[in-house]
This record gives C-alpha cells, structure tokens and sequence, in this order.
C-alpha cells in the first residue's frame, strides 16, 4: 500500500486541547479533517453555560443523566427533508478554582460533533466556589465559538444558574446584542423559584434575543423509567462496540473512550445506559477520526493510501481488497444492530410516553422544549 506522508501532521486542531493536554496527540492531516470534514452542513449548534459553584452539584447531575436523551430527541429533528447534524459547546463558570482574571470562565469543550468527548468533558465537571458572571460567559461563547453564518443553522445559548444574571464587569444586555448580531437565541434556565428568575433579570436575558426563561429544581433526581425493551437494546450495544475497527494514533484511546462513557452512563442508572445505546445508533454518533468504518463511508480514508502501522494488528498483512471487505462487512452488521436498536426504541418511547409524568425531567425537558419552539420558526420539524 502506498505511504500517506502526512500521517503524523496537524497539532493545532480541536481548540479543547488545551483543555485536556495531551489527551489527543499526533493527529493525522485526515483524522484532522475528520472533526469538521462537511463545513456545508446544516447544523443543530447548542452551547451550554453551567453553573459549577457550590450550589450546583444537582444541576452537573441532571447534565451528565440527561445529555443522552437531549441528543436523542435532537436526532428526530428534520429540516427540509434532511437531518441536521448536531454540534455541542461547554463551558463552566462560577467557579472559584478558575481563573479570577479570566472572570472564573473556562471553555470545558469547543464546538464538537463527538459524543465521546462531549460526555467526558461533562464528566470532568467539579463544583467549587462561586462568583457567577452570567454577561461575561455568554460574552466569552459568543467570541470563541465558530457560530457560522448557515441562515438555517439553529443557534442556540442555554445558560443555567442561580445568582443574579447582573453580575460582573460585563452587561448581559450587550451580550445580548451580539447574539442577534450572530443570530444566536440566548434560553436562560434558572435553578430556583420561577418568580425569583424573573426579579434576578435571568427573564430579562433571555427576552432580549427571543429566547425562552425557564426555571427548574436543579436537585430533583433524574427519573429514568425502565422499558421492558432495555435488557435487549443493552445487549446490542455490546454487539455495536464489536462492530469499530480503531486506526491511526487516535484508535486505541477512542476505542478506550468509547467504552468509559459506556461505563459512566450505566453508572447513573440502566436507562442512561440505555438513552445513550441509542443516541450510538443514531446519525449523530461520529466516529470517522478514529473508526475504520466511519472514516470509510465519509471517505475521511482512503484504504490505498493507509499506512500498514495506522492499521489494527488484524489488519496488518492484509491487501487493500481484503481490508475493504473486512470493513464492508463490519459496516453491514453495524447497520443492521443500528436498525434494531431504533426499532426497540420506538416500542421504548411508545412505552415511556403512557407512564411519563408531566413534570418530566427538569434540565432535558426545559432544554428539549425550548430547543423545539424555536427550531420551528426555521422550519424544523419533528
């Protein structure tokens, strides 16, 4: 097989590395690629503002139970006749072990299509402290986030918290005017009493952009009820793993990552568990910087041109047909599980529909309803 010489290139990607450290070394020119190969692309693009002062151990809770079942309820939405992709940004603030010149602000995850990621980086959430200014990190998201310019691009800034919107050298107000200058909806969720937000200004932040005020009990326990589907759909999900063919420097520790998400998911409950198996079997999950199978069918790879040590042990001595239909294979029964995956989940949303009490879960509920409102004025549907 021919040399790609560029292999082992690129070390100023994914903005979040700074973040992480060292936690993505050696990215390929094309793994590089792979994290914003389709910059045409119609795109959900959620930025979320958490509050990580003392008081907010139940909010980063509900954020970590509940990711899954936002991404998946974001996986129905149609605009068009297409499915938008999804694209998630976190940062924390009010946190006393950030930087004070920084405004107590850090940038957790850049705007990132993969889930992986997205649900590490909410894992790495620790509250401490507390010094909230709500203007300076919706300011801070507005600056370093590539908001785009797609005019069918739904943007959206979901804040939550509990102090004062007000506080802090920077005007909520003027941050206000910058997202609609972006054309971005700034949604504040305040953890508290309804009519507390509101003579907080955390209303008032909102109205200004169009967006949506919500208040939420941020230490309500997630409820996840239990399907008799569950068991099966845990099941596929062992299968689903099976299916990746990890390549490249990134392979092995994706692969790893993959399977600690998994863990921290059931580590909420099974129906975490669950939500997430699922959101794995939606378009949404993307692989392509270190799967074979992924990295094929978005034609991030060509197997010509890989080199032999960017492949698996299994791989290696094989000839480029062999690799092709070894990684054939594996895409036919990865869509197969997929299918079955989605099918169990219809009779699981079936299910969970006639048992759902109303209140629903406070930060997945807030954030799906607004998101959906708001979706429509663009024509999205569900």
């Amino acid at each position: 097989m021919k040399t790609l010489s560029k292999l082992f290139l690129l070390v100023t990607l994914v903005s979040f590395t700074a973040s992480y450290g060292n936690y993505f070394p050696n990215y390929s020119e094309k793994e590089a690629i792979a994290t914003d190969h389709h910059p045409e692309n119609q795109y959900i693009k959620v930025a979320l503002l958490l509050d990580t002062s003392n008081s907010m151990d139940g909010l980063i809770d509900q954020a970590k139970a509940q990711l899954w079942e936002i991404v998946n309820e974001l996986s129905y939405a149609r605009c068009k006749g297409k499915r938008p992709d999804l694209k998630i940004a976190l940062y924390e603030y009010g946190n006393d072990g950030l930087e004070a010149s920084d405004g107590y602000i850090r940038q957790v995850i850049d705007f990132s299509e993969d889930l992986d990621d997205i649900s590490k980086a909410l894992f790495s959430l620790t509250t401490n402290g507390g010094s909230e200014f709500c203007g300076h990190v919706i300011q801070s998201s507005l600056n370093q986030l590539k908001w785009g310019s797609n005019p069918d691009d739904l943007k959206l800034i979901f804040i939550a918290g509990n102090e004062p919107f007000t506080q802090g050298r920077v005007n909520y107000r003027d941050a206000a005017v910058n997202a609609k200058e972006k054309e971005v909806t700034i949604n504040t969720i305040y953890c508290g009493d309804y009519n507390q937000g509101i003579g907080s200004y955390w209303k008032d932040g909102a109205d200004l952009t169009g967006g949506d005020y919500m208040a939420i009990n941020h230490n309500k326990a997630t409820v996840h009820i239990a399907s008799p589907f569950d068991d099966a759909i845990l099941k596929l999900n062992i299968k689903l793993n099976k299916t990746y063919i990890s390549y490249g420097s990134l392979g092995s520790q994706k692969q790893a990552l993959q399977n600690e998400q998994d863990l921290n998911a059931g580590n909420y409950s099974r129906g975490n568990a669950v939500s997430r198996t699922v959101s794995k079997s939606s378009h949404l999950y993307k692989n392509s910087s270190w799967d074979l199978v992924d990295a094929v069918e978005e034609k991030i790879v060509d197997i010509e041109e890989l080199e032999e040590r960017a492949l698996p042990k299994e791989l290696q001595g094989k000839s480029s047909g062999e690799i092709k239909a070894f990684v054939e294979a594996r895409k036919n029964e990865r869509l197969a599980i997929q299918n079955e995956i989605q099918e169990l989940n219809k009779k699981r949303r079936a299910f969970i529909a006639r048992q759902q009490e109303e209140s629903g879960n406070g930060l997945e509920s807030a954030m799906v309803k607004a998101i959906k409102t708001q979706a429509r004025e663009k024509n999205y549907e569900w």
